[in-house]
């Protein structure tokens, strides 16, 4: 498709941003300007919004690049330079912004469209929560929870004269080699303990920081404050408690079911933590594709055979190089669908080496890809600002609505159907993980004075509910009771993790839906889509013709399904 970047109206098209000067005139501009009439206010909403969209991705380029290559200073520099110098500057004013536009008479006429009425909610809610002196503290919270990032890429090891990435090295525990599974797995649990007090005194000194914004903005604990500040109109902390409870009483039984016929294969009694990635028949690791390049072209060629719309967004992503897929020393681990705003085409950044989780990874950034696509008209960069329940959404369920075309990948059908087997176990597998994760950050913030010790307890206590205990951790004890510190959320976006559990319970209402009706669910899902953030969760979800639901007794309607599914292809 052809891309253009939107002709600016109101900012300065050659504008630069390199000190605070050079854009506090627009802001100024918005504040001082007289919106008296409707049009007046709509104008303005387009042009604040035209800013918003601008500096977002100014903001989303520095921390690209810095992430694709941790060890370049000057890169860290820029994105330093922003998150300290420019935004702690911008948060006042955008709260003058949104009293001047909360107090606009329009306001009440416009809510008359959903959209404008979702967007009104979230800007009273920023009102509510706005404390000036929590300025500095959130702009600290953001440069230093960036460090994770560059301790997790400075960790590699050394095999047989290779040095490598935890990302590949993760790759030789699938080997049927136990004597190499072993030893890597020895060498990555080494290499882990060198950074974990670094880990435990980066997230203690977040962990403080966190709870003094919550208690300036007049909350008992970061906890309370993060469900209001993540725009969690839709559900409560309840509603957290319940989707906790359902995952231990449904899916905990069927994945230890799922591991202990795992097991038998293995000819064990239990696992070893080197045995947990293995195939236990011994086949060995499936491997998709070896570059980058190929993991790209076959994912354009599977999405034309969705959708060829879908395949369209890849193919103009890669024409404008908003791809870098192929892990590297240096680059920050992890996958992401970075939104930017301005020209509306998104970056994905991932580290792939050659496994069948990369080519999971790639289709759902390329699920948040399309949904950047689908919306990039919408007049508003807050319609586009999406809960994260909806923006896993389109992610997740195109990890299923894929899987149907994954022989562009595993030609052998031995292999394709053990793929999209492998896919729908981890499915089951990663429920109790996010639940975990979820209730693990619960209770770190509302118990915010433990200690290192208290907070490795609590993890592996938690690990025994969410856990099968079928793996002997014996003499890596510590290995188990830190492995928290592997989980990105925790340090740098708080209690975005939940939001994974309740889009895959939607997404595999999504798949259901297209092994009914496939064109029916792919229409469904385009139209969801499309909405962003113009609609209410629940109502999102129904057009995608699904639920927004995560009680008991759906989560076993969809556990039964999927079960059923894995018996097919065990058949």
């Amino acid at each position: 498709m052809q891309i253009e970047r939107p002709q600016r109206h109101f900012v300065d098209a050659s504008l630069t941003i390199n000190d605070w000067q050079s854009i506090e005139v627009y802001f100024n501009n918005l504040l001082n300007r007289s919106i008296e009439t409707k049009e007046a206010f709509i104008q303005w909403l387009k042009d604040h919004s035209e800013l918003e969209a601008i500096l977002e991705e100014d903001a989303a380029w520095r921390y690209i690049k810095m992430s694709i290559d941790t060890r370049d200073e000057e890169l860290s520099k820029s994105y330093s330079f922003f998150v300290s110098e420019i935004q702690p500057k911008i948060a006042p004013l955008e709260d003058q912004l949104n009293r001047k536009l909360n107090a606009s008479p329009f306001t009440n006429e416009l809510e008359n469209d959903p959209a404008y009425a979702i967007l009104f909610r979230s800007v009273r809610k920023s009102l509510e929560l706005y404390r000036e002196q929590n300025i500095p503290i959130i702009s600290e919270i953001a440069e230093e929870s960036q460090k994770f990032g560059s301790i997790a890429a400075a960790q590699t090891i050394e095999y047989k004269g290779e040095k490598m990435t935890m990302q590949k090295a993760s790759q030789l525990l699938k080997e049927t080699d136990e004597s190499i599974r072993k030893e890597v797995f020895e060498k990555i649990a080494d290499r882990r303990r060198e950074d974990v007090d670094a880990f435990n005194e980066l997230f203690n000194s977040l962990l403080k920081k966190r709870h003094q914004v919550a208690v300036n903005a007049g909350f008992d604990n970061f906890r309370d404050y993060m469900m209001e500040a993540l725009g969690r109109f839709d559900y409560s902390v309840q509603d957290c408690y319940d989707f906790h409870t359902s995952v231990k009483s449904v899916i905990v039984p069927i994945v230890k079911k799922i591991q202990q016929e795992r097991l038998d294969k293995l000819g064990k009694k239990k696992f070893k933590p080197w045995d947990l990635e293995v195939d236990p028949e011994g086949k060995q690791p499936l491997k998709p594709f070896t570059t980058g390049e190929e993991l790209l072209q076959g994912t354009i060629t599977m999405f034309n055979e969705i959708d060829p719309y879908f395949g369209d967004c890849l193919s103009t992503m890669n024409a404008m190089n908003h791809l870098d897929l192929e892990s590297k020393e240096g680059k920050s681990p992890g996958g992401y669908n970075y939104p930017l705003y301005e020209i509306g085409v998104p970056f994905i950044f991932m580290n792939a080496v050659g496994s069948t989780n990369d080519l999971v990874t790639m289709v759902h950034e390329g699920g948040h890809a399309i949904h950047s696509f689908l919306s990039r008209d919408l007049e508003l960069t807050g319609f586009k600002n999406l809960p994260s329940e909806v923006a896993e959404l389109a992610s997740m369920s195109m990890e299923l609505l894929s899987m149907e075309k994954w022989n562009q990948f595993y030609t052998n059908p031995d292999d394709f159907k053990r793929a999209k087997k492998e896919q729908l176990e981890t499915i089951l597998k990663i429920l109790p993980w996010i639940a975990q994760v979820d209730e693990f950050q619960h209770w770190l913030y509302v118990n915010f004075n433990h200690t290192d010790v208290e907070r490795a307890e609590k993890w592996v206590e938690l690990g025994k509910e969410y856990g099968t205990g079928l793996t002997d951790w014996t003499g890596f004890e510590d290995m188990l009771s830190n492995s928290w510190q592997r989980q990105l959320h925790i340090f740098e976006v708080p209690f975005y993790y939940i939001e994974y559990g309740i889009a895959q319970l939607g997404a595999l209402g999504v798949w259901k839906n297209s092994l009914e009706n496939n064109s029916k669910a792919i229409q469904q899902y385009k139209e969801a889509l499309s909405l962003a953030y113009t609609r209410s969760i629940p109502e999102i979800y129904k057009v995608a013709g699904i639920e927004f639901n995560f009680k008991v007794n759906h989560l076993k309607e969809l556990a039964d399904f999927v079960e059923t599914e894995l018996t097919k292809l065990s058949a």
